[in-house]
This record gives structure tokens, sequence and C-alpha cells, in this order.
């Protein structure tokens, strides 16, 4: 099993939602599937960079799946041990949310979010979120800071993320947004999704 792998960017083959990125370690080109999001943030003046791998062996070929964090990886491995889901999908996860956002969606049972991934049902979207909600509840298991918003109740969180993410923001923006409002603001003055969602899309367009 090979842990990581350190070298230098040697090329470079962009998809929809992952990238063959082949490396170069003491002259031997190492072929790495990582994804599209983790490509845009790879280094492009020869400086060396350390990328955390995933070993599968199918029965016509061995694949090695990259990540630039060991956090990443270790909960890449985690949603593969979700039944009736492979790499890919879990590739797909990571690469249309960040790990945080990933997290807390799993953690709070937000399937609308976890269903933006493309091949991702809600049936899918649930049995992932049932089956590694007790494992990520803490956060230290992948040493990640934890993603709960205290005091945001999680049936109004998800309403809320469900609202503006069809109002065209991401799920990063919306993350930060309410992380932000959670930490300045007191319960009492926002007692309904109206008021959240007004300090939102405030937030959200300075």
């Amino acid at each position: 099993m090979i842990g990581f792998l350190r070298g230098t960017v040697a090329s470079k083959l962009l998809k929809p939602q992952i990238c063959l990125l082949t490396l170069d370690v003491n002259d031997i080109g190492y072929e790495i599937l990582i994804t599209a999001s983790a490509s845009g943030l790879l280094p492009t003046n020869g400086e060396p960079i350390q990328i955390f791998t995933h070993q599968v062996v199918r029965e016509d070929q061995v694949l090695l799946f990259g990540f630039l964090q060991l956090a990443e990886r270790e909960l890449f491995r985690q949603i593969i041990s979700v039944s009736g889901i492979g790499a890919n999908m879990a590739m797909a996860l990571l690469n249309t949310l960040n790990i945080q956002d990933l997290v807390k969606a799993i953690i709070t049972g937000n399937t609308r979010l976890l269903s933006l991934t493309p091949g991702v049902g809600q049936k899918t979207a649930a049995r992932l979120a049932l089956e590694l909600k007790t494992k990520l509840a803490d956060g230290r298991s992948l040493q990640i800071p934890s993603p709960s918003i205290s005091n945001i109740a999680n049936e109004l969180q998800a309403d809320l993320e469900t609202t503006l993410l069809a109002l065209g923001y991401s799920p990063q923006e919306i993350n930060q947004a309410l992380s932000v409002i959670a930490g300045q603001v007191a319960t009492k003055d926002l007692p309904d999704l109206e008021a959240w969602l007004k300090a939102a899309i405030v937030w959200l367009s300075r």
C-alpha cells in the first residue's frame, strides 16, 4: 500500500469531476486520480507536492486516488465503506463539497445538499448520512474543525441551505455566511427562517 507520494506535477488531464495527475517522483511518473477542484490547487512552478493516496485494486486495473489533505483521504475511506458507494462517487462528493461542508451535510442528514453531487440520489444520500453520522459526529476523528453551527437547529439550517442554494450561492459561500452570522448574532435576534435568510443574503451581498 502506498501511503503518499512526493514529487512534481508532470502533467494533468482534467475531466468534469476528476483529474488524471501524473506525478514525477524521482523520474518515475505515477498516475493519480484527484478531484477536479483539487487540480486547481496544484503548484504550477515546479515545486514538489505531497499527495496522500489510496490504492484500489480491480480485476482489470490498479488505481491510485490522491488527496491534498490526510483528512480528505480518511473521509474518502469512510465514504467508500458505505454499501453501494464506490470510489468514483466518493470522489464526486469530495469534488462537489469541501470537506467541512460534506461532513456537516452528513452529520445533519442534509440529503438535499448531498444530492447536489451528480449520481447521488436521495436514497444514496440518506444511506450515507445514516451510516456515517455517528462516526463523523466528532470531527477529531478526521482532524478537522467541528462542522456544527451550534445556534442553528438542524432542520432550520437545512432549509436555509436549500433556499440559498436555489438562489445561486455555492455551499462554501453559504457555510461561511452562516458560520459568521452564528458567531455574531444571538439566537433570539434571529427567531425564524425568514430572519436568518435575510441576514445571510445581506452578508453574502456585502
